[in-house]
């Protein structure tokens, strides 16, 4: 089977977001009635997996070895069967 799925990676709460501060100041500037910023990534991956359990582990590991550090990072999935 193959899937479809979009991960977000956002830092924890309490942790400094430099550019999602950049941001804020810079759209303050332009005159934007912005409270805060903050800046995650979106990773899309397309896999194959047996059941959308297996693609879930696969996804979960992807994660925790290589696109969040458990330290700083949340990171939510969603998958789909396509």
């Amino acid at each position: 089977m193959r899937f479809h799925a979009k991960i977000e990676v956002a830092l924890k709460p309490g942790h400094s977001d430099p550019e999602g501060e950049t941001t804020r100041q810079s759209l303050l500037e332009l005159h934007f009635p912005v409270r805060s910023v903050s800046v995650s990534k979106v990773y899309e991956v397309e896999l194959d997996a047996e059941n959308p359990a297996q693609a879930r582990k696969s996804l979960d590991e992807m994660c925790r070895r290589l696109l969040a550090n458990p330290v700083k990072d949340d990171y939510s999935l969603k998958i789909e069967e396509i």
